[in-house]
């Protein structure tokens, strides 16, 4: 059973021939390869592409054991690369590769050839990647299945098609296992043996209880405001640790950095400024959060809130928590500032939508709070609440568009609507 992922596809044909490598990075188990030797490779037959023009080794397999040293793949690519036309190279697993760095350098030096490369390891699983090219690369990152992926192979309906989601999240094979003892285990066991373990030894991490502990704590508090020194005083207190509040801040940006957590920032609406500490973390699988707590904590309003950063991210937005000031009369007269959060403040270019997430709104108590702080935004950028119930997009008099998180997820072009 096969998933689409255009969005990946079309962001590898806009950098087709941009004389940089193409750097297909991305969590684990994301899909990676089989989007650059599946989907990509399809799409560029269906151009025109000479089948002897495309030039793939997948490093990993052990019959290709041999052209991970530099001279036996330059050798074996260069006997292909012959006449004239583009080329095309895709190299996957290519951190398996002896000096990898200076092979891909080499190949930009060859004036007809494009190269795409993925790796999965935890030197790929970094997000300073594009370094090791001294600027020559150019990133695509691929994330697990957004909702609208998800559901191209889910049996059932949409809605029960959330409920999975937000329970097992997007990795591309989980969302094709048939049963929850399957993902359950699955999820579990690719969290330990693989993700912890790139990072621990990587970094060659001794205190590595510390670092579970730590999970679990971004884990339990996805989508609130913490910091490192909250973190580390919750580490003294409830664990009786003696981790510092610099240890908890290099263990976090491992995290960052492996892809598995990513950090929103508060930004000052109108004063146009960051903020800083503290900051909201959401994980980019949601099916590998829940599994770091046995899947005890499936808390709906927060995952939804987590599934929509993630949505924004994939759509290529900077994602930013906005903060808005609030002036109010206390009952002895006096002026008071109260600070208005608004969930998310996405950028793209020009672009700017300001998101709540308010899973329901019938309360009318409940819709004027997500509305204030909307209202203090005080801007002509688009302004949208999401609510997990059924119902047609509408526009209020302040211009604030209502519309179903179903509706956001399953529509590309959502956010115009």
């Amino acid at each position: 059973m096969e998933i689409r992922r255009d969005s990946y596809v079309q962001a590898l044909k806009d950098r087709m021939h941009n004389g940089l490598i193409k750097v297909v990075t991305g969590i684990r188990r994301s899909g990676k390869s089989f989007l650059l030797f599946r989907l990509f490779r399809r799409e560029l037959l269906a151009q025109g592409v000479p089948e002897d023009h495309i030039v793939g080794m997948e490093l990993d397999l052990f019959n290709n054991s041999e052209y991970r040293e530099p001279a036996a793949l330059m050798e074996y690519v260069r006997a292909r690369v012959k006449g004239d036309g583009e080329y095309y190279i895709l190299l996957d697993e290519v951190q398996m590769l002896s000096r990898f760095e200076e092979v891909l350098n080499t190949f930009l030096h060859w004036p007809n050839v494009d190269v795409y490369v993925t790796g999965s390891n935890s030197k790929f699983l970094s997000k300073d990647i594009i370094t090791e090219f001294r600027g020559r690369g150019d990133d695509v990152h691929v994330y697990p299945l957004s909702f609208a992926e998800f559901m191209q192979v889910y049996p059932g309906d949409m809605y029960h098609g959330w409920a999975d989601y937000i329970t097992w999240g997007g990795l591309p094979l989980v969302a094709t296992m048939r049963t929850e003892k399957q993902k359950s285990q699955y999820l579990t066991s690719l969290f330990s043996e693989v993700y912890l373990k790139d990072i621990i030894e990587r970094n060659k991490i001794k205190k590595t209880q510390a670092l579970e502990d730590l999970i679990n704590v971004l884990a339990s508090s996805v989508g609130s405001l913490t910091s490192p020194s909250k973190i580390a005083a919750t580490f003294q207190s409830a664990l009786h640790s003696s981790l510092g509040v610099e240890a908890v801040r290099r263990y976090i940006e491992l995290l960052e950095d492996a892809f598995i957590v990513c950090a929103a920032q508060r930004y000052d609406v109108k004063g146009r400024k960051y903020i800083g500490s503290p900051v909201k973390y959401y994980f980019e699988d949601l099916g590998l959060r829940n599994a770091r707590l046995g899947f005890r904590q499936v808390e709906e309003t927060h995952l939804m809130g987590n599934a929509i950063f993630n949505e924004l991210r994939q759509r290529g937005y900077l994602v930013d928590v906005g903060v808005v000031d609030e002036r109010v009369r206390t009952a002895e007269g006096k002026q008071e500032r109260r600070r208005l959060e608004i969930d998310f403040v996405a950028n793209l270019g020009s672009r700017r939508y300001y998101v709540q997430s308010a899973f329901s709104t019938a309360d009318p108590e409940k819709r004027a709070q997500e509305r204030r702080s909307l209202l203090h935004a005080d801007d002509s950028f688009k302004k949208i609440i999401l609510v997990k119930d059924v119902i047609n997009p509408w526009r209020d008099e302040n211009g604030i568009v209502t519309m179903s998180v179903y509706d956001f997820l399953m529509r590309p072009d959502s956010l115009e609507l």
